[in-house]
């Protein structure tokens, strides 16, 4: 589809920013719900009058809802009257927010190989500073038009840039969940950030891959075409559900909108997924209304952010077992004691390689041939064979049974050596082609 003039280009960062005039304004739904496949939600969203976020966890049994959860609860402070330097303040916390998940893997081994995508909007009233890690998307509706903001860090889309396969058939590669950059606390993420430029009229949409995995671009602008905010975010949980998602799915949508424009009242941020599942078990004061999402099949409920609950409540961890599943891993070295890790590595290949050697060693010296050494018939003791640089036997009983006295084709066999299986067995062989030897010793042949 065609990109709306308006809207700059990841690449065009490097102009000199300026107070906004603060003259629009968004109005916000969102909606996380775990899928019909996953038994835990790994998604988290947060959306409020400044700031859109969508995290993607990474990690299956490393627990990448907590990795989501915590990058949300890093992202969220963003969600206040912003300074002129919105992508300043959007790498700060996409750098806070993997610091955050470094310390928790140092605190906790279990977690290492958890990370997460990392989507976020920060919006001061006239425009988006959009900071952008992994595969979840954002996306700009203007005038019927749907323009993709984002740019997945995936194998795929480096294939498709490649020209390799198209955007279709990437929906189907086996590859297609391989992730190429995450915050996990050890890599630099090196996030995408851009300018987008908005006007009254426009339509957000920061999603996870459950959704756009799923759903092509005409179907996401058809849905985002009409109704309100809340009734397209539950409509784009549902078409990605029955469109086959086998993922969690989080979508949040939002207007924007004049500024003097009539505001809702009742409209609250809203924390949905694992961050608001976490938050549930974090100490909560008793008053606070609740977004109740859609709750066909297992679509969750969506909390908004209580505004008395400081920002330093510890999530509250359950220690129940998590039943582990398939998740999505990028092509990462090892996180931590890398090179204690490859050096126990190199021990146990060289052990492997060793103790195969001995056996094969071992082995080679029970067998027995019949071969020949200066026109003498000897008995030797390995394999009648050789590797480069190495001899597999050595001669074990000389014989006074000259190759000369023997006929031709006894003379060759014996040239070419004679198995036996085993030294008895050779001593035979050695009887009989005594017993053969002819008296005149140019009677041979």
């Amino acid at each position: 589809m065609t990109e709306p003039t308006p809207v700059a280009s990841p690449e065009a960062t490097a102009a000199p920013e300026t107070q906004p005039d603060r003259a629009l304004r968004l109005r916000y739904a969102a909606i996380s719900d775990v899928g019909r496949v996953r038994k835990d939600n790994q998604d988290s969203g947060y959306v409020g009058p400044w700031m859109l976020a969508v995290c993607d966890g990474v990690g299956g049994a490393a627990r990448g809802d907590i990795a989501s959860a915590t990058a949300i609860q890093q992202l969220r402070r963003l969600d206040e009257p912003p300074t002129d330097d919105l992508l300043g303040q959007v790498a700060g916390a996409l750098h806070r927010a993997h610091d955050r998940i470094g310390e928790l893997v140092d605190e906790d081994p279990a977690l290492n190989g958890t990370s997460t995508t990392a989507t976020v909007a920060l919006f001061d009233g006239a425009r988006l500073g959009v900071g952008h890690v992994g595969d979840s998307r954002a996306y700009l509706v203007r005038g019927g038009e749907l323009v993709q903001l984002t740019k997945d860090h995936t194998f795929v889309q480096s294939l498709i840039d490649e020209g390799r396969i198209t955007e279709a058939e990437s929906r189907v590669h086996p590859h297609r969940n391989l992730i190429l950059k995450a915050l996990d606390g050890i890599h630099e993420a090196e996030p995408d950030l851009f300018h987008v430029e908005l006007a009254a009229g426009d339509r957000l949409l920061l999603c996870s891959d459950g959704a756009c995995g799923v759903l092509d671009d005409g179907r996401l602008a058809d849905i985002l075409s009409s109704g309100s905010p809340d009734y397209a975010a539950v409509e784009l949980v549902r078409a990605s559900l029955e469109a086959g998602s086998s993922d969690n799915v989080t979508c949040i949508v939002a207007d924007v909108v004049d500024a003097s424009e009539p505001v809702d009242q009742d409209l609250q941020p809203v924390l949905v997924g694992a961050a608001a599942e976490m938050r549930r078990r974090a100490p909560r004061p008793a008053k606070g209304s609740l977004f109740r999402g859609h709750r066909s099949g297992d679509t969750g409920e969506l909390d908004p952010v209580p505004a008395d609950i400081p920002d330093d409540v510890p999530f509250a961890i359950s220690n129940d077992p998590i039943d582990p599943e398939q998740a999505r891993y990028a092509p990462r070295p090892p996180r931590r004691f890398t090179w204690f890790r490859r050096f126990l590595a190199l021990v146990i290949l060289v052990g492997v390689v060793w103790v195969g050697v001995a056996a094969a060693w071992s082995w080679s010296q029970q067998q027995y041939y019949v071969g020949e050494q200066d026109g003498t018939v000897v008995i030797f003791r390995g394999v009648n064979a050789d590797l480069p640089g190495l001899s597999l036997s050595s001669p074990y009983e000389t014989t006074d049974v000259e190759l000369d006295r023997l006929s031709e084709f006894d003379a060759g066999n014996v040239r070419d050596g004679i198995d036996a299986g085993d030294l008895a067995d050779a001593q035979r062989t050695v009887d009989n082609l005594a017993a053969k030897q002819s008296a005149d010793p140019t009677a041979g042949g």
